[in-house]
């Protein structure tokens, strides 16, 4: 995810727009826009390795049936359908597909994976359909220049990845790093840019690398390999359910190595939890949106919005589970080009407007902005590093930029 991490609040109290569209004068549609409502397709795994991360499409699920209860967005109403994927790209294929040939949606939004996106990436640009707020930090999605209809909605998994790089470098420069990473882009991606923090030391710091499949039913083999090597640190690039196994497996084998965990495996009420909230002290990751745990945000205004909409919307999620805020910010991100773009509710238009946002405050830490151009699809670019201390996320440092 998504965590990981760090979008735009949409609405009066807590969004700053930096750019105002004009809507035209005429009325313009694509297939699944209409003067009555606007039609997105979703896949998301709720089953599966990754169903840990299935609270961000009920959060985003719930979100859109708040804006219709509020009277929709510009006078029109939001339907959006979204399918379970099991996290599996043949799967994925055969649910998009569904969404465009038999629903009409007029695109794709917030679909979740980086294998399973990429399944459908070609198969959405060759028929000019954008493939909007992609919950995957893969480096593939910034390329307009031949993907010009897929977008991403996080923190690029190699810039917080190279964040960690940084933190070790600074913070323990003789460690021995063992890496465990998911055998795909979203793994290759993680342990490219960890080598890129570490610059010219990252091949004598770095002296294990292992990988597993999300179809394994455990990793205690892979583990039990990385303390071998005599590691010091260990940085786990993984989902949820893995990393979990990974809290739970290096404490019980008595090794104490300084552990990282990926953004998109933060979430206490499914991960901290699963693993032992006593193992996964110490813990270290990167923050881009508010904790809800955090007692800092109590008093929040932006967080007490949330917290009245999960407690209204979306009772389904636990109150402490991070995947809910970024449900509820991806949804808002999407929510907002829905907004620019007026009466013109062309695929065309959907893109031009999702290529020209600026964002911040809400659910995001202060100081990261959301922002994209038409040709930067990447929307953050800055991470803040935090630290599990047996029962929340304590943030520490500056709000780190790359």
């Amino acid at each position: 995810m998504f965590t990981r991490r760090s979008f735009a609040r949409v609405g009066a109290a807590a969004l700053c727009i930096f750019l105002a569209p004009t809507a035209p004068a005429q009325k313009h549609y694509d297939q699944g826009a209409s003067d009555a409502e606007v039609v997105i397709g979703n896949t998301m795994p709720y089953s599966g390795p990754a169903s840990g991360l299935g609270a961000i499409g009920k959060t985003m699920s719930a979100y859109f049936r708040k804006i219709n209860d509020d009277g929709g967005i510009n006078g029109r109403k939001i339907r959006f359908i979204s399918l379970d994927d099991a996290y599996s790209p043949p799967k994925t294929v055969e649910m998009t597909r569904q969404l465009i040939e038999n629903e009409g949606v007029l695109f794709m939004g917030g679909s979740l994976g980086t294998a399973t996106n990429i399944s459908v990436q070609k198969y959405l640009n060759d028929r000019k359909i954008p493939q909007l707020a992609i919950i995957s930090g893969a480096s593939r999605w910034n390329d307009p220049t031949h993907f010009p209809w897929s977008m991403p909605v996080m923190l690029n998994y190699s810039t917080e990845a190279w964040i960690y790089g940084g933190h070790i470098l600074r913070t323990k420069p003789d460690a021995k790093i063992a890496v465990l990473y998911q055998n795909d882009d979203f793994g290759k991606d993680c342990l490219e840019g960890l080598k890129e923090g570490l610059g010219e030391k990252a091949k004598k710091m770095i002296v294990a690398e292992v990988s597993y499949e999300t179809s394994d039913p455990t990793i205690d083999s892979q583990i039990m390999q990385l303390q071998a090597s005599g590691a010091d640190v260990f940085v786990g690039f993984s989902l949820p359910k893995f990393t979990a196994m990974a809290i739970r497996k290096v404490y019980d084998i008595g090794w104490r190595p300084v552990q990282y965990v990926s953004t998109s495996s933060i979430s206490i009420a499914t991960v901290m939890t699963a693993a032992g909230l006593e193992k996964s002290k110490g813990v270290l990751s990167a923050a881009t949106i508010k904790e809800p745990t955090d007692p800092q945000w109590q008093n929040d205004r932006a967080m007490n919005e949330w917290r009245d909409f999960m407690k209204k919307y979306n009772a389904d999620v636990s109150p402490n589970d991070i995947q809910g805020v970024a449900g509820y910010a991806i949804a808002q991100v999407i929510a907002q080009v829905i907004t620019q773009c007026g009466d013109n509710l062309t695929r065309e238009n959907v893109m031009r407007q999702a290529g020209n946002l600026k964002l911040e405050a809400g659910v995001g830490l202060p100081g990261i902005i959301f922002s994209t151009s038409p040709t930067n699809y990447a929307p953050l670019h800055a991470a803040q590093l935090m630290r599990f201390d047996g029962t929340q996320w304590v943030r520490f440092g500056d709000v780190i930029s790359r």
